[in-house]
């Protein structure tokens, strides 16, 4: 069985679940949670197993800093060191670490393990994870880039390998996760060379409602001109800026999309803000790589968002793509995931990312240790 819980916090929440039966038959249903929050939306899930037999729980995590390069079993000082990391990803960790305590309180007896976001790109080289600021802020503070959708990352390189039929350790590859949150990664011989998240995940690329990369002095400039907090500019570039903040009505994709159609200037002018600043980190990744021997897209947008491809893909002219319209529109699901022409010098693939399935094997090998 399968759920996706999404649009949360907003009249459009819902539920969305994906059950195959012992006869084979895949039954799907949606369920509105109008208004529902990331708590609701687990209570919902849970009750919707039933009498489904779990052997263990896995909780993704987003941020585990520099204390868990790893993924770990759960116990009461694992969820205080996650809970430490919270503001580095207050976006996530606080739900994360919401999901983790209402699952031990629900299955007490199962065992529980964390995977983090964080823990790929734990061996980022220190010319990619250093920031050019005092080094006794990160001898201190661990203050460096850290990274995230690891587990995203790791798994669709892997299932790049898989499909070009060559060993991971011989690949070098760009991926390009893209989501509500969005980042990148040159990846090299299977580990990670460099990554266009940083010490939160707010960093880098335009985002639903984050911002990606701003002029660091703009917090500055926005307490002297608006008056607001610290706290308050943070929040406005991780919640109502990006995608949401340059459009002014929404921080989902296929909305744009839609709304671009309907000759909305707004919603054209965040599309083209997202496609162009993504086409210029990836050129940049390009820098910790010999060659690339193939560019991944893969989350939500990366996979679904045909148009958004293409737009990207058209502001990579130094790479040469050729774009395949028929493929690209399919999703490359006939051809591999490849979404460019037989001989185009760049080839870009479009692959389903399983972070679920990255987390279930990383739970079972845990659990199955100890």
């Amino acid at each position: 069985m399968q759920g996706l819980a999404e649009r949360l916090g907003t009249g459009l929440a819902r539920l969305r679940t994906n059950a195959v039966g012992d006869d084979g038959v895949e039954t799907k249903a949606e369920k509105p949670l109008p208004g529902a929050g990331h708590a609701e939306a687990l209570e919902e899930i849970l009750a919707g197993l039933g009498d489904r037999r779990l052997d263990a729980v896995g909780h993704r995590v987003v941020h585990g800093g520099e204390a868990f390069s790893s993924s770990v079993v759960v116990n009461d000082t694992v969820v205080e060191r996650i809970r430490a990391c919270s503001d580095l990803a207050p976006l996530h960790n606080p739900a994360n670490l919401l999901g983790i305590e209402i699952a031990r309180r629900k299955f007490p007896s199962l065992g529980h393990v964390a995977v983090f976001d964080t823990a790929f790109h734990q061996k980022l080289p220190p010319r990619a994870f250093m920031y050019a600021v005092p080094y006794d802020l990160y001898e201190r503070h661990r203050v460096r880039r850290y990274g995230f959708h690891g587990t995203s990352h790791a798994f669709v390189a892997g299932e790049a390998a898989r499909r070009l039929g060559k060993p991971l350790e011989e690949l070098q590859l760009i991926t390009a996760h893209l989501g509500n949150g969005c980042s990148a990664a040159a990846i090299k011989g299977g580990r990670s060379a460099d990554t266009t998240m940083g010490l939160t995940p707010l960093e880098g690329l335009v985002m639903g409602s984050r911002s990606g990369d701003v002029d660091p002095n703009l917090h500055q400039f926005l307490a002297d001109q608006t008056g607001r907090s610290l706290s308050q500019i943070t929040d406005l570039l991780n919640r109502q800026s990006g995608l949401l903040g340059l459009s002014g009505a929404s921080n989902d994709m296929r909305t744009l999309l839609e709304a671009r159609g309907g000759g909305d200037a707004r919603a054209a002018l965040a599309i083209d803000v997202f496609c162009y600043r993504l086409a210029k980190a990836l050129l940049g990744l390009g820098a910790a790589l010999d060659r690339v021997d193939a560019l991944v897209f893969t989350g939500g947008i990366g996979e679904h968002a045909a148009p958004i491809r293409a737009e990207t893909l058209a502001h990579l002219r130094l790479l040469g793509p050729v774009v395949d319209g028929a493929r690209n529109a399919a999703h490359g699901a006939a051809t591999g995931g490849r979404i460019t022409a037989d001989h185009s010098p760049l080839l870009a693939l479009v692959i389903p990312t399983n972070e679920e399935l990255v987390i279930a094997r990383e739970t079972a090998h845990l659990l199955d240790d100890a």
